[in-house]
């Protein structure tokens, strides 16, 4: 219970810091109606995802969370500038190829194992939902609330670095999860990948989600005022969720669990870099 008042906590913190300049529908700060639409999602789906002991629209929920989100964004915000164009576009795309992705690829494995003893308890199944609201919140904050915001910022050098991160970013995540695909089609879930982008990174599709954010980031800057630069932890929220909670420390682990100890696996992860790929 400890975990899910500070998972609210959060989300309030981050709903009032969001709201700063933002503009307002009702009397109510455009970026807070979004932060209440992203958390009501998930208490929406968390009913019938319990009495069915389902995770399989979990991902896809999550998917269309971010997307809800800035659709609202969008639409309550008055007026919609090239910048919240840019933002909306970057963070629906990737929305929209992430979702359809892991859906499909849940129900081709049937199953996620990291759900298994979590399933049955209310409680922890109630949580690892709100924790996709915070995530959602979190991640997307910078573009919400600079397609919240009443600035009119021009775009300028830095959104156009931005852009450039985020193609890039997209870029190396879809072909890195199109490169493991194609694999283990091929060779089939015994074997590790060690080729493509893969022998050059262990997790190089977690390294282009890291990289688009980064991007969105720099694109949403100039927009952002007052306590809205908060938002601005949205890529290092991602870089230290996917580099030391639940992304790599679980692959890792996993992986080790597996073929730790053969002598081809122990020589990939001496060579190859956990993330980002060595410049030299």
């Amino acid at each position: 219970m400890r975990g899910i008042i500070i998972v609210y906590a959060l989300g309030l913190a981050i709903a009032w810091a969001g709201s700063q300049g933002s503009a307002s529908y009702a009397g109510m700060p455009v970026f807070a109606l979004c932060a209440l639409l992203a958390f009501a999602l998930q208490w929406l789906a968390f009913v019938p995802a319990y009495l069915k002991q389902t995770e399989k629209f979990y991902d896809l929920v999550g998917s269309i969370t971010y997307t809800s989100c800035i659709v609202l964004a969008l639409a309550l915000s008055g007026s919609i500038d090239m910048r919240s164009l840019l933002l909306a576009i970057c963070v629906l795309i990737w929305a929209s190829r992430l979702g359809a992705f892991l859906f499909a690829r849940i129900h081709k494995d049937g199953a996620d194992d990291r759900f298994d003893k979590i399933k049955p308890n209310p409680v922890r199944f109630f949580m690892t939902w709100s924790l996709q609201g915070l995530w959602v919140l979190i991640t997307a904050g910078a573009a919400l609330a600079a397609i919240a915001s009443d600035s009119d910022a021009p775009i300028g050098v830095l959104a156009c670095v931005g852009v450039l991160l985020w193609v890039a970013g997209f870029a190396i995540e879809v072909i890195a999860d199109h490169q493991k695909r194609v694999f283990r089609g091929r060779a089939g879930a015994g074997e590790f990948i060690t080729e493509g982008l893969w022998a050059r990174s262990r997790h190089p599709n977690y390294a282009g989600e890291i990289l688009l954010w980064f991007g969105v980031a720099l694109i949403a800057l100039p927009a952002l005022q007052g306590w809205a630069m908060a938002t601005l932890v949205s890529p290092v929220f991602v870089y230290l969720l996917l580099s030391r909670v639940s992304g790599v420390p679980l692959l890792e682990k996993k992986a080790d669990a597996k073929w730790g100890g053969q002598e081809e696996y122990e020589a990939y992860k001496a060579r190859t870099p956990v993330l980002f790929p060595r410049l030299f």
